[in-house]
């Protein structure tokens, strides 16, 4: 608590003089200037009660004056408030679902671990509306933009490789990704694309696909999956699923070109471990921009002490009316 006009406190030496002047008019009314024979008459009964009662009208108007002196210093108490607003990021996660992300240099494959990575990313970025596309030979949306991470999740578990015709269409999965984000107003968008192959398939080029990003204002991270030089990749034979060293071929220069030419930059995971990085680092360069204004919340306080003036004051009418009528 704290006073508006603390120099006006000052006016409490006049309740202290009253009480001083109070103190010495009693002190002489006590005189003697009456001689008696005997004191016995007095001595036996004691003090009345009205001895005592007769000063409380004083000590209620002292103390309703005390109080409306604080009263009109005017007492405040404040309360320090923030306000935070914070400036979420639109990102699209574009994740290569050919059958080749089934391959065993990641654990347990390329996909799984795409997954689980991303759920984990998605868990860290509350602030932030995201969303999936997911593209081999063509693509498709497999959960719009939205802030509810619940479902976000529950869609990143859902995908799988096998649902649309094989291949790699780098540039339809980016085209399908910046086109679920040109009419965001988020100041920040973003496309994170993985893909563990080379462009041979889709109606767009990555080449154009990247153009469209940039004319949108879309940052894109690119990120190559796959271990350098073969990796295990399961194989139906006659005799069951066998595990046969296949050549890891990733368009580097052309995930490089993305990246580049959109503001974003490439990554080469090469197992789980570094994956995990690159998302850490992606995290880490598209922090939420986030302000605070702090102010303050005043209440004020003189109500109070003006309420309980006024009781001491009717306190005190009510003593003196009760007073006169005793006899």
């Amino acid at each position: 608590m704290f006073f508006e006009n603390p120099a006006l406190l000052w006016l409490l030496v006049i309740p202290a003089l009253l009480v001083l002047r109070y103190i010495y008019i009693e002190v002489k009314s006590r005189r003697p200037h009456l001689r008696v024979s005997a004191s016995a008459p007095w001595t036996k009964g004691g003090k009345s009660i009205l001895a005592y009662i007769r000063h409380l009208p004083f000590i209620l108007r002292t103390a309703a004056l005390c109080l409306i002196i604080v009263a009109i210093a005017r007492p405040r108490s404040s309360t320090e408030i923030e306000k935070v607003d914070s400036e979420g990021i639109d990102i699209m996660l574009a994740m290569d679902v050919s059958t080749s992300m089934l391959a065993r240099d990641f654990e347990p494959d390329r996909l799984s671990a795409a997954k689980d990575i991303a759920i984990e990313f998605i868990a860290q970025r509350p602030s932030d509306r995201m969303g999936i596309v997911v593209f081999a030979g063509e693509s498709y949306t497999q959960c719009p933009l939205t802030t509810d991470r619940a479902t976000l999740i529950n869609m990143m578990k859902e995908v799988q490789t096998g649902l649309i015709e094989d291949g790699t269409a780098i540039g339809n999965g980016l085209a399908t990704a910046v086109a679920r984000m040109k009419d965001s107003d988020a100041k920040s968008r973003v496309v994170i694309l993985m893909t563990d192959g080379v462009n041979n398939m889709g109606e767009i080029s990555p080449e154009s696909a990247a153009e469209i990003a940039r004319t949108y204002g879309v940052r894109v991270y690119t990120i190559g999956l796959g271990t350098r030089g073969e990796a295990p990749y399961p194989v139906m034979t006659p005799w069951g699923v066998e595990l046969r060293n296949m050549p890891v071929e990733i368009d580097e220069d052309l995930l490089k070109s993305i990246a580049s030419g959109t503001g974003g930059r490439y990554f080469r995971a090469t197992d789980n471990t570094k994956l995990s990085e690159i998302y850490a680092e992606i995290n880490q360069m598209e922090k939420v921009r986030t302000t605070i204004d702090s102010f303050p919340v005043y209440q004020e306080l003189f109500g109070k002490f003006a309420f309980w003036a006024l009781i001491c004051l009717l306190a005190e009418l009510a003593i003196r009316i009760l007073l006169r009528r005793m006899p």
